[in-house]
C-alpha cells in the first residue's frame, strides 16, 4: 500500500516539530513553543508556497523569506535541512553551540537558505518591507511592461511574525510604509497564540490587530484553529492560494497554540524560551505516536521533503529562460544590471565627482548633495530619500520623482527618490532589507541627533556588512538655536563603537565628495556625518585628499620639523588649521591632521601610521565638536582633547560653539600646554641622563 501525501505531510509535520523538540533539549536552551506549534505552517510555506531552490540558496529568481521571530530560529532550520539544503543532521545536533551552523538567532552569510539576521524584535518585518520595496523598483527599471507574473523579476516576500514584532513600534512604521508603498508581493503571516513571557498578551495588548493593518491599507485574512487545536492548515493554504488583492501587502492572522500538542506547556510562557524537558519531551512523543529516539528521521518524510530540491530546480530552470531571453531582448540594460548586481562601480568614476574651488566656503552637506546629482548621472542604481528632511539633507535625485506607486499620481515604482515620512526606525530597517535583495546603492538621511533611531538598524547592518550609506547632517553644536536636543554631542563615540561600522565626517567639500566615492567602494555600511554651516575647501590636491580619506588620515598642513600635531575631524580641521597659524606666529610649528574615518585609519599598517601621526611627537592635540570619549588613544598620555562634554545651548551657532569652548583661542591654549607639557619633560629627562652621567 503507498502511502498517500496527506499521511507523508502528516509525518513531515511530526518529524519537523521532534527535531525542534530535539535540538533544543540537547542544547538545553531555546524556544520551542513556537517551532513545535509552527511546524506545519511552516512546511506549507516550503513545500509549496516559497519559490527557492534548495541546492542554489542565491538563486536571484527566488522568493525571500523572513522569519522576524527570529528567537524561533529553530523552525527555519528544520525546514533549511528537510528541504534539502547544505545543513545536515549534525548541523541541528549542534543548535546554539559554539561554532555551529545553527545559532540561536538566524544569521545570513552563515547559514545556507538564511536571507536576513533576525532576533531584534520588528526589524525583520521591517527589513522584509525594504526588501518587497527594492524588488518593486527593480521590476519597474527593467521590466515595467510585462504581464504580473511573467516577469523574471516577479519576486514575493514572505515573513513570520510574532506578538512581539507587532508590539514593537518599528512595526506601526513599517507596516504604514507597506500601506503606503501597496506592496502587494508581501505576505505576513502573523503568529497570533495570545502568550508572551510575562503571561498572556491580553496583559499588554487590547488593539484591533485587523482594523489596524486595514487602516493602513493591508489586506488582512484571518485564520482560526482547527478543531483538534492545531493550526489551521488547510485554511492557511486556502488564503495564501487565493490571489492577493491588487495593491495592498497581505496579512493573515493565524491563531495558534504555543507548544501544541506538548500536553502541558500548551498555552503556557515557559514554552517560549526554555527547553520543555524530559518528561514533557516524553509526553508529547508519545502523543505523536513516535517511538524513535531523539534525531531519528522519518525516511520516507525525508523523502518527501527534500522533493523540494526537484521542484526547486525546475523552477531555476523555467526562471532562467526567461531570464535569457530578457536578456537578450534588453542587452545594454542587462549589462548596466549586472555591474549593478555585482556591485562593480563604472570605470572612471573619480572623475564625475563635483570640483570644488580652494577657498570657497560650502557645507559638506551641500557638497554632499552636489555629489548625490553627480554620481546619480552615472549610476542608475543609486537611490534614497531622507525622514521628511530632503531639503535639509540634500538628498533628492533631481531629475528624478518620487518612488511611489502609479495609482498615487505623482510618482512611480522607477523613481529613484523614497519619501520615508518621519520614520527612521523602519527607514534604517528597510534599508538593510533593500541593500540584501541586492542591485541597488541605498542612501538614507535624517539629522545625525536621530542616529539613535537608527541604532538598532545600523547594527544589524554592520553585522551582515551591507553595504548601505547613512547620511546625517547637522553633525554639532553648529546647529545652533534648535538647541540641545538636536545638536548631537556623544553620537560620534557611541557610533564609532559598533564593531564593522565606519563613521566618515568629512572636512570640506572636496571630502565630502571623497568620502562619497569610497562609501560605495566598500562592502560595508558608512555613516557620512556632515555640517549644515560653511566650511572653506582646503588647499589640498583633489587626489591627495582621496588618497587621504580612502586610508582615513592624512595630512592637510604641515611643516618641516612639527613641534605639535593637530588631529581634527570635519568642520574642526579649519579651526584647527587657524590655531595652528596662530601657534606658528608663537614659534610653535604644528602638523594638521585632518581624520574623516577613526576606522580606515585604523586599518591601515603601522608605518602608514607612523607616517601621519610620527611616535616621537608626542605633543598631540585631538579637535572635535562632540564629547572627548574615545580619543585618548590618539592624543596619548601628553596629548590634549578639545571637545564638548556637555550638552549645548540654543544660539546662533557661531554662538553655540563658542559657549562650549570650540574656539581658535582653546585650540591654540591646548597647542601651548602640549608643547609645554612635552618641552619640559624633555627637559626634565635630559637632568636625568646629565645627573646620571
Amino acid at each position: 500500500m503507498r502511502t498517500q501525501p496527506a499521511d507523508l505531510d502528516q509525518a513531515a509535520v511530526v518529524t519537523a516539530r521532534l527535531l525542534a523538540l530535539d535540538a533544543v533539549e540537547n542544547a538545553g536552551s531555546g524556544h520551542p513553543g513556537t517551532a513545535i506549534a509552527l511546524a506545519p505552517v511552516a512546511h506549507l510555506l516550503f513545500q509549496k508556497h516559497i519559490r527557492h531552490d534548495p541546492r542554489d540558496p542565491q538563486w536571484e529568481g527566488r522568493d525571500r523569506f523572513v522569519l522576524s521571530c527570529g528567537h524561533a530560529s529553530i523552525l527555519l532550520y528544520t525546514q533549511l535541512f528537510l528541504t534539502g539544503y547544505d545543513l545536515s543532521l549534525e548541523d541541528l545536533r549542534g543548535f546554539r553551540s559554539l561554532g555551529s551552523r545553527t545559532p540561536g538567532h538566524p544569521e545570513v552569510h552563515h547559514t545556507p537558505g538564511v536571507e536576513t539576521t533576525t532576533g531584534p524584535l520588528g526589524q525583520g518585518l521591517a527589513m522584509a518591507v525594504g526588501m518587497a520595496m527594492a524588488i518593486k523598483h527593480d521590476r519597474a527599471l527593467h521590466d515595467p511592461d510585462a504581464v504580473p507574473g511573467t516577469s523574471p523579476f516577479d519576486r514575493r516576500v514572505w515573513v513570520l511574525a510574532s506578538d512581539g514584532d507587532l508590539q514593537e513600534g518599528i512595526s506601526y512604521e513599517a507596516g504604514a510604509l507597506a500601506g503606503r508603498h501597496q506592496l502587494d508581493n508581501l505576505t505576513v503571516i502573523y503568529d497570533d497564540n495570545d502568550i508572551q513571557i510575562d503571561g498572556n498578551t491580553a496583559m499588554t495588548t487590547a488593539e484591533d490587530t485587523a482594523g489596524r493593518f486595514a487602516a493602513q491599507g493591508w489586506q488582512v485574512e484571518r485564520v482560526g484553529l482547527a478543531p483538534d487545536g492545531d493550526v489551521d492548515v488547510a485554511a492557511l493554504d486556502a488564503a495564501l492560494s487565493r490571489p492577493q488583492e491588487e495593491n495592498r501587502p497581505r496579512i493573515v492572522i493565524l491563531k495558534s497554540q504555543i507548544a501544541w500538542p506538548a500536553p502541558h506547556a500548551v498555552n503556557t510562557p515557559a514554552a517560549h524560551g526554555a527547553p520543555l524537558g524530559s518528561t514533557e519531551a516524553s509526553a508529547l512523543r508519545e502523543i505523536l505516536g513516535v517511538t524513535s529516539g531523539a534525531f531519528e528521521v522519518d525516511e520516507d518524510a525525508l523523502a518527501y521533503t527534500r522533493g523540494a530540491v526537484e521542484r526547486g530546480a525546475a523552477l531555476h530552470q523555467e526562471w532562467d529562460a526567461r531570464a535569457q531571453q530578457w536578456a537578450a531582448a534588453h542587452p545594454e540594460l542587462d549589462r548596466q544590471r549586472r555591474r549593478a548586481t555585482d556591485r562593480v562601480l563604472p570605470e572612471g568614476l573619480e572623475q564625475s565627482l563635483p570640483r570644488f574651488e580652494v577657498g570657497q566656503s560650502l557645507a559638506t552637506r551641500d557638497a554632499s548633495g552636489k555629489t548625490i546629482q553627480a554620481l546619480a548621472q552615472v549610476l542608475p542604481e543609486l537611490w534614497g530619500g531622507s525622514a521628511d528632511l530632503a531639503e535639509s539633507n540634500r538628498t533628492a535625485i533631481q531629475g528624478s520623482g518620487p518612488f511611489l506607486p502609479e495609482t498615487t499620481g505623482v510618482g512611480d515604482r522607477q523613481g529613484r527618490n523614497v519619501y520615508w515620512g518621519v520614520r527612521e526606525h523602519a527607514m534604517g530597517a528597510a534599508m538593510n532589507g533593500m541593500a540584501l535583495v541586492g542591485g541597488s546603492r541605498v542612501f538614507a538621511g535624517t539629522f545625525f541627533v536621530f542616529s539613535d533611531y537608527q541604532r538598532p538598524a545600523i547594527r544589524l547592518a554592520s553585522l551582515m556588512q551591507l553595504p548601505v550609506v547613512y547620511l546625517w547632517t547637522h553633525d554639532s553644536l553648529a546647529l545652533g538655536a534648535d538647541g540641545p536636543t538636536h545638536q548631537p554631542i556623544e553620537h560620534l563615540a557611541a557610533l564609532r563603537a559598533i564593531p564593522g561600522f565606519s563613521v566618515v565626517r568629512p572636512a570640506d567639500a572636496v571630502e565630502a565628495a571623497a568620502s562619497w566615492l569610497v562609501a560605495l567602494e566598500r562592502s560595508g555600511p558608512v555613516g557620512l556625518v556632515l555640517a549644515r554651516q560653511p566650511v572653506p575647501v582646503l588647499d589640498v590636491p583633489a587626489a591627495q585628499v582621496l588618497a587621504g580619506v580612502r586610508r582615513g588620515a592624512y595630512v592637510v598642513v604641515d611643516t618641516e620639523d612639527p613641534d605639535v600635531i593637530v588631529i581634527a575631524t570635519g568642520s574642526e580641521v579649519a579651526l584647527a588649521s587657524a590655531a595652528a597659524e596662530s601657534a606658528s606666529q608663537h614659534g610653535i610649528a604644528v602638523r594638521v591632521v585632518s581624520m574623516p574615518s577613526r576606522e580606515w585609519f585604523a586599518e591601515q599598517d603601522a608605518s602608514y601610521h607612523n607616517t601621519v601621526l610620527p611616535p616621537h611627537i608626542t605633543a598631540r592635540v585631538v579637535v572635535e565638536a562632540a564629547t572627548t570619549f574615545g580619543w585618548a588613544d590618539i592624543a596619548g598620555p601628553a596629548g590634549e582633547i578639545v571637545g564638548v562634554d556637555e550638552f549645548g545651548v540654543s544660539a546662533p551657532a557661531e554662538a553655540a560653539m563658542a559657549a562650549r569652548g570650540m574656539t581658535v583661542e582653546r585650540v591654540l591654549h591646548a597647542i601651548t600646554t602640549v608643547h609645554e607639557r612635552v618641552e619640559a619633560n624633555d627637559r626634565q629627562q635630559l637632568g636625568h641622563v646629565v645627573r646620571g652621567a
